[in-house]
């Protein structure tokens, strides 16, 4: 796989790495990593670290390791390693041989554990969770010791021993870190290290019952495989000091330098796990891959490029303070890429039955259209013509104002491509009066040029076949929820936008998109960017997904802050 990276302006991360380098810290080299949890799936905020680390790495000709921090047995799958394995590579990045698990080290990690019991740093407690967490204290008052924090070492060992045994009950003992209970940050306050949990594990089944705490496996998983650079979010920094109690007491010298930066954080949706989870567990969206969610499967299902999706995480940067990113930038860096790549077609989403009268009743004409106005390497496409044709029904108005550029009474309009046609009348239920089509003329010489007096038609519409067409269902995304930051509100839920999804049946798309694979983007004439659903899709029944809606470039979104 050829690897992606985008240069942006400098950062204070890229600052800090060009410095060590200058000194020549961890001998010239650059190892970052891309460490998440497989409890889900991961969203856009988890593919700007994907950037940023895969980035870095090769910006510095340095390498980054895929691991996952697979320490809580509990809503990890197999699934969710897959589907992360999957999203990054499809985001642009490869780890070669470079594939890491937590659950890997838990050996490694059973003995260091050991080592810090030996040494006197840890002691098995047998206070309750919830005892623990009243001893804690608070940020104003210290914590209080447990009563177990003195028991001799050989009894911690033993006790330590017969937990990894599996001799007692969940929550009958922790092993905790003795640090200091009196300390300012409370998570130095002798913070659990390892707890008794009975869950079958996804890679190591049952051979083990103590699982070691994320914050004890993710700082010496690091540096057990030599990263030098550990760039993580902001919610991290007060861990750094403990991260560096463990690195320095079990294998000193090969310390990580841990980085903090702020996560993103993006209008009309949420990035909580936690709140993704609940979304997809109480089945407010489909799964996972509901293209109105924010992770990348269903960015990429839905259509975005991943192109695209790396030059928003390029233009956004790296900050280190929490802001809202407008999610209207996000969709400018798709729609750009799209304009520039997409091929186009015409597909026809309310449709509207015209016949034109004095075309040949059995002439089907096959009309070459570009496949992108601005790219002829794309090549051209015939796209079918015949005496019955659709319209979009909004582009017929019985009573139109005085601006309106399409068809009407008395009106004129051109078809995309093709013809000049002419209103004559309309054919109307003779019950509900609804309109059932239309009749036109149209003129044989304005294939190719105005009509014979040279006047002027000013508007332009898109049509399909009726004959040839293929009839398609299309599905009309808007934002998830309808505030632009759910995300600080605790009944999130309250604010789902209800319309989000319009599932429009009974469209017709020309005959060239019959084929369609899924997967594959188009520039709808006059629609937006759609895309065919890669689950829907089948063989001449394609299902498109509306990617973004044709707008205005994204300016200065800061002008509105």
């Amino acid at each position: 796989m050829t690897q992606q990276f985008i240069p942006g302006s400098s950062d204070f991360i890229r600052d800090i790495i060009d410095t060590d380098l200058k000194q020549n810290k961890n001998d010239g080299r650059v190892v970052t990593r891309f460490p998440p949890e497989p409890n889900g799936y991961i969203h856009i905020g988890h593919a700007k670290s994907v950037c940023l680390n895969f980035g870095i790495a090769l910006q510095y000709g340095g390498t980054c390791n895929l691991r996952f921090d697979d320490t809580d047995p509990a809503g990890e799958s197999m699934e969710y390693v897959q589907s992360i394995i999957r999203d990054v590579h499809w985001l642009g990045f490869d780890w070669g041989e470079r594939l890491f698990y937590a659950s890997g080290y838990f050996e490694e990690l059973y003995g260091f554990a050991v080592q810090l019991i030996k040494r006197g740093d840890a002691f098995v407690c047998s206070l309750s969770a919830e005892e623990v967490r009243e001893n804690r204290g608070t940020f104003t008052q210290p914590g209080k010791e447990s009563p177990y924090r003195n028991r001799r070492v050989e009894e911690n060992l033993d006790l330590f021993t017969r937990m990894r045994a599996g001799e007692f009950p969940d929550g009958a003992h922790t092993l905790r870190a003795k640090i200091d209970m009196a300390s300012p940050n409370i998570v130095m306050r002798d913070p659990v290290l390892y707890r008794i949990k009975r869950e079958p594990h996804y890679r190591t089944q049952t051979n083990w019952v103590i699982y070691p705490m994320y914050d004890f496996a993710h700082c010496l998983s690091d540096a057990l495989e030599g990263i030098t650079h550990s760039i993580c979010t902001l919610e991290f920094e007060n861990n750094r000091p403990l991260y560096d109690w463990f690195v320095e007491r079990l294998i000193p010298g090969n310390r990580p330098r841990q980085i903090e930066f702020a996560r993103l954080n993006l209008s009309y949706t949420v990035l909580s796990k936690r709140r993704l989870i609940e979304l997809v567990r109480n089945k407010y969206v489909t799964g996972w891959d509901d293209p109105r969610m924010p992770t990348v499967a269903a960015m990429r299902r839905r259509g975005y490029p991943p192109e695209a999706i790396r030059q928003f995480c390029a233009q956004i940067g790296v900050a280190k303070k929490d802001n809202l990113i407008d999610i209207a930038l996000l969709e400018h860096c798709v729609r750009e890429d799209l304009n520039e790549n997409a091929p186009r077609a015409m597909c026809v989403l309310r449709p509207l039955k015209v016949i034109i009268d004095n075309y040949p009743e059995r002439k089907v004409e096959q009309i070459e259209c570009a496949n992108h106005p601005l790219r002829p390497e794309l090549g051209f496409r015939k796209v079918p013509f015949s005496r019955e044709i659709y319209i979009e029904r909004d582009d017929f108005m019985e009573e139109p104002p005085k601006k309106y550029r399409r068809l009407g009474p008395g009106r004129e309009v051109r078809l995309r491509n093709a013809y000049v046609i002419k209103f004559e009348k309309m054919v109307k239920d003779e019950k509900s009066g609804k309109l059932i089509e239309l009749h036109c003329t149209y003129a044989p010489e304005t294939k190719d040029g105005p009509p014979a007096d040279g006047r002027k038609v000013p508007g332009v519409i898109h049509w399909v076949s009726a004959a040839e067409a293929v009839e398609t269902e299309v599905r009309l995304y808007e934002y998830l929820f309808n505030i632009a930051d759910p995300g600080a509100k605790e009944d999130f839920l309250n604010f789902l936008n209800q319309h989000s999804l319009e599932t429009v049946k009974g469209c017709y798309a020309e005959a060239s998109l019959a084929g369609a694979r899924p997967g594959s983007r188009y520039q709808f004439e006059r629609q937006g960017y759609f895309c065919a659903d890669e689950k829907d899709t089948k063989p001449g029944k394609p299902v498109f997904n509306r990617i973004v809606p044709l707008r205005n470039s994204w300016t200065k979104i800061s002008e509105k802050d």
